[in-house]
């Protein structure tokens, strides 16, 4: 069984883009020997009847900012974080998606595509539609919704 004893190392605070102003999440990031704890808690996601949707796709972006245009409010999020090239979904920056619980989201997950200091300074987006794991380059997975800027703790 795996356990971590490490702190937490970087942490992103997320918020929800104009059409989902409450939507709000912090992600924690957690650098152990076998590779980075990733944790979500995201509230006021979108509700979605259970058999059609509430099944979001959740990406490392990129982009050093959180901000963009009237069209893209995350726009300057840029693309999915892919330092090797990779096709979709095997970018450094491709996460197992979030599912809605009546507007709230929890996963956890372990991954070695990354290590902390790689991620300072990048984001992490929430986009409103499931991820497909196939259409290139990023899944087909719709708007982005929130987004959160990585930093150190």
């Amino acid at each position: 069984m795996y356990k971590s004893k490490q702190s937490v190392n970087a942490m992103a605070q997320i918020r929800g883009g104009n059409g989902y102003p409450d939507l709000n999440g912090t992600a924690t990031f957690t650098q152990t020997d076998k590779g980075v704890l990733v944790t979500i808690k995201v509230s006021r996601l979108p509700r979605d009847k259970i058999c059609n949707g509430g099944i979001f796709a959740l990406h490392i972006h990129e982009g050093e900012s959180c901000t963009g245009s009237k069209d893209d409010q995350f726009a300057n999020a840029k693309t999915h974080y892919n330092p090797y090239g990779c096709p979709h979904p095997y970018h450094a920056g491709d996460l197992p998606p979030l599912i809605g619980n009546d507007g709230f989201a929890y996963m956890s997950v372990l991954t070695n595509r990354f290590k902390i200091d790689e991620i300072i300074n990048k984001v992490i987006v929430i986009h409103e539609n499931k991820d497909d794991f196939t259409t290139q380059p990023s899944g087909n997975a719709g708007k982005k919704i929130g987004c959160g800027k990585i930093v150190k703790v």
